[in-house]
């Protein structure tokens, strides 16, 4: 059985541009194509990632189509913000301090018992227990 996990766009984002830890990113890229996991994310993800990389400078509106199309096809579980994710993310949102967006993210990994990765140090820093830098992928 496939190890599930949460990822967020930050990790995404990364599939497309060169940053730093992109290595880490595609390596849990390739483990998804090739089986050994399984991605569950929240609804929003794809807005964030074409945001970050409409914000990149990177990619034109026409590549940018074609990137949406390519995330689409990935054919992740995706959850939209039902009852319980989103009552858990406006709590978690209120007593960290996080974007309601990212809070979604570690909603999903607490619902499912399951780690998040992100290349997010402020959300490893509130979640030690969950959430993991992509940096330790692999």
């Amino acid at each position: 059985m496939e190890k599930k996990i949460v990822v967020d766009a930050s990790v995404i984002a990364k599939w497309y541009l060169i940053e730093e830890y992109s290595n880490n990113a595609i390596k849990l890229r390739n483990d998804y194509v090739r089986g050994l996991i399984q991605i569950l994310v929240p609804s929003l993800l794809e807005y964030e990632v074409l945001n970050a990389l409409r914000y990149s400078g990177v990619y034109n509106s026409d590549e940018l189509k074609k990137i949406g199309t390519s995330i689409n096809k990935y054919g992740f579980m995706t959850y939209d913000l039902d009852n319980d994710i989103k009552d858990l993310a406006i709590e978690l949102a209120f007593r960290e301090n996080i974007t309601i967006y990212d809070a979604s993210y570690i909603a999903l990994a607490i619902k499912f018992n399951i780690p998040l990765y992100t290349a997010d140090q402020e959300l490893v820093s509130k979640f030690p227990s969950i959430a993991y830098h992509i940096k330790d992928y692999g």
